[in-house]
């Protein structure tokens, strides 16, 4: 029986290998060393067996892309991995698994299984992985990044409601911040004739950010700050750098070996922990010096209402003082990237359809007339207006993948099974490009949310995805659509936008924790000389 293995053995090296003569080798070997052929059957018979078992394992996994040694399919996701995750979608599912560093993450695709995951089992996929990075924001007391917990639900529960007063239609506050949003569109509006002058082009990205963290800062601290105020810029760059390394991962955070030496992943880390260091020590003197001066009898602006009900909350909750800072963080970080982000694909696609930008200008002609600004009160009769920017939030997806989240028990989309402590990652923007929800998802329309009366279809902005789903969608969600419609409604009333005619204006984008356009250039007219022919 050996002798007939060992010819069943010297034949499969010369078949499998390619090696003319191997087997004459081994025999001369096997000869000279006849008791090691005991050893060798052994040795063969555990490693196929086990080679058996492993490969029974593999079936029970998800399906997914092969995965190398130590980096996994990390180098495999380019420049924008929402793309490769919807790319590889369609050919392993919506629910598949690849693998980063030392950790399998599942990847959800497709608005059906998406939905399913994030609000049949919301729960579920509530959590929060246990990354590095994460516990490095807001002094680990970020209701963003913190893990799903009993402390965690308090949180929330608190901050949602602290927003939904804060913002209620008939509250004080909610009339001083859309006042507040007023004059910076104003403001804006003014920048951009300014640097129109004479025909100029000019990039918006700055001012856009400049007025969208004008009104995030009059929100939490009651207290706007010049262009070129030498604190406020600081804040700005800090944001910025934030959503770029945020957005993009933290490798350290799936392949820790990498703080072990000297490398630029390791530098990039370092330099993400001094940033979030800064901005919540930012944070924090700005609320201490709102502590020093609280009145409970009036609520200046949000950092006032979240002392009010988290720095006097029950202790037995586990909210401590910090809290406070860290909910204020959330909402700046967010509330800053998501509505500047908007802002510059809207004013970048008016300029690239004026076909478009026309029927807009038209619309609040006839809703809002000459002889006002527009109001959130319009909002009702401008259906185009908000069709437009429901369009551009789901042709862009500027919010591609969710933040990381994580199982907190064993659970099933689609039929298949992901245990307990899974990384999840959430593509955002395979649901707003699903071609099952949506017709030609990769042209621009916004007549798709308009009905036959010319109505907004409200049912099929639900559909849209920009603010995640479930228990961990964005508390701000409702304040960030007050502040992009108020903007971009008083923008269009007031002026008319035109690309540079030497430039392309290109949909290509820079990865992060929000999509960024690439560099472009745009002029701006004040509408009454278009109007009257000057």
């Amino acid at each position: 029986m050996i002798d007939k293995l060992q010819d069943n053995t010297m034949a499969q090296v010369d078949s499998e290998f390619g090696v003319k003569g191997g087997s004459s080798i081994i025999r001369e070997w096997s000869g000279q060393v006849q008791p090691a052929l005991v050893a060798s059957f052994v040795f063969l018979f555990f490693l196929e067996a086990g080679l058996w078992v492993r490969n029974l394992r593999l079936k029970r996994r998800l399906p997914g892309p092969f995965a190398w040694p130590l980096v996994g399919n990390a180098m495999q996701l380019g420049q924008m991995p929402h793309i490769t995750f919807t790319r590889l979608a369609k050919k392993y599912g919506n629910v598949y698994q690849i693998r980063l560093g030392c950790s399998d993450v599942v990847v959800l695709n497709g608005d059906r299984a998406i939905r399913q995951a994030l609000i049949q089992h919301s729960t579920e996929f509530a959590g929060r992985p246990n990354f590095i990075s994460f516990q490095s924001v807001s002094g680990g007391k970020s209701m963003t990044f913190t893990n799903y917990s009993k402390q965690w639900k308090m949180h929330r529960k608190i901050a949602q409601s602290t927003i939904r007063a804060f913002s209620s239609a008939n509250s004080r506050t909610k009339k001083a911040f859309e006042q507040q949003i007023v004059a910076e569109a104003t403001e804006l509006v003014e920048s951009f004739l300014r640097l129109s002058a004479q025909g100029q082009y000019f990039n918006p990205a700055h001012e856009l950010t400049v007025a969208a963290a004008n009104v995030i800062c009059a929100l939490c601290f009651g207290k706007r700050y010049g262009h070129d105020d030498i604190e406020f810029r600081a804040l700005l760059e800090r944001v910025d750098q934030f959503g770029q390394t945020v957005g993009a991962g933290s490798l350290v955070d799936v392949m820790p070996w990498l703080q072990s030496f000297p490398n630029p992943v390791r530098r990039v880390f370092t330099n993400f922990k001094e940033l979030n260091q800064e901005f919540f020590m930012f944070v924090q003197n700005k609320v201490k010096e709102h502590r020093e001066t609280f009145d409970p009898e009036v609520t200046r602006d949000m950092s006032d209402a979240f002392i009010g009900v988290i720095d006097k909350a029950d202790n037995d909750n586990g909210l401590t003082t910090g809290h406070t800072e860290g909910t204020v963080s959330d909402l700046i970080g967010a509330g800053l990237d998501t509505v500047s982000t908007a802002l510059h694909w809207i004013i970048l696609l008016l300029a690239k359809h004026p076909e478009i930008q026309t029927k807009l200008h038209e619309h609040i002609d006839k809703v809002v007339g000459s002889d006002r600004l527009p109001s959130i009160e319009d909002r009702g009769s401008l259906a185009y207006v908000d069709a437009f920017i429901y369009e551009t939030m789901r042709f862009t997806s500027f919010v591609p993948v969710t933040i990381p989240h994580s199982t907190t028990s064993d659970t099933t989309v689609d039929g298949l099974h992901i245990p307990k402590d899974t990384v999840v990652f959430i593509n955002q923007w395979s649901v707003n490009h699903d071609p099952l929800k949506w017709k030609d998802p990769h042209v621009f329309d916004p007549t798709r949310f308009l009905d036959e009366n010319g109505s907004l279809d409200k049912d099929l902005t639900n559909n849209v995805m920009i603010f995640s789903a479930g228990k961990r969608r964005c508390i701000g969600d409702q304040i960030a659509k007050v502040e992009i419609f108020l903007f971009f409604a008083i923008l269009l009333h007031q002026c008319s936008f035109k690309k540079c005619p030497n430039q392309d204006l290109s949909l290509n984008c820079t990865y992060g924790l929000t999509l960024k356009p690439l560099d472009y250039k745009i002029t701006a007219k004040l509408r009454g000389e278009l109007l009257t022919g000057q």
